[in-house]
């Protein structure tokens, strides 16, 4: 039998109630009582539905880095043309983050719009991302595959990309597949940073 924590039996409730019904349809209560756990202990361990939010998001959003980062850490990904590397990079990340049907609702949907605070929270992790991906660029630059540019504004061009057709999927998971989704986001990744 699965022995979970009550964080853990929390977060369970919250990926599951925030993923079917919505965040903004789902009470502190209805998370207690699916999670089996009393009010106060909530609050101990969340403080309020945003904070739940927050960390459901950072699951996601770990879960969907280190997959890119291993993809990349693989063997052989040294000697990748760019365009390669971009799509073995995105086929590792979309498969990571959807996996989940739910857990890919709450993170690309349910945090959409909640207040400030998840705003910046999400800001925080796309100048991670920008940082990430702009190394990437500029892998491209130094191996004569891309031009020398500002590639920081394109990528965060791209990164806003990447969020719209993660949304996307989520709001439709079964009308865009992994595999479209890694199609679309290697082909602008693409078209955005080597030339044509």
């Amino acid at each position: 039998m699965e022995l979970l924590g009550a964080r853990d039996r929390l977060l369970r409730a919250g990926r599951e109630l925030f993923g079917a019904y919505g965040y903004a349809h789902t009470g502190v209560e209805e998370l207690c009582a699916r999670a089996k756990v009393p009010g106060h202990v909530f609050q101990q361990e969340f403080l309020s539905r945003e904070v739940l939010l927050m960390a459901l998001y950072d699951e996601v959003a770990t879960h969907g880095l280190r997959a890119a980062e291993n993809a990349l850490m693989a063997e052989g990904m040294e000697d990748c043309s760019t365009a390669e590397r971009v799509r073995l990079l995105f086929a590792a990340y979309v498969k990571a983050v959807t996996e989940d049907r739910c857990a890919a609702r709450v993170a690309f949907v349910e945090v959409l719009g909640v207040s400030r605070e998840v705003d910046n929270h999400l800001a925080t992790w796309r100048a991670m991302w920008i940082e990430f991906l702009t190394s990437e660029a500029e892998r491209a630059v130094r191996r004569g595959e891309a031009e020398p540019s500002d590639h920081k504004v394109t990528v965060t061009v791209l990164n806003h990309a990447v969020d719209e057709l993660m949304a996307h999927h989520g709001r439709r998971p079964r009308q865009v597949d992994a595999e479209w989704l890694t199609d679309e986001l290697t082909r602008l990744s693409l078209a955005m940073i080597l030339p044509s």
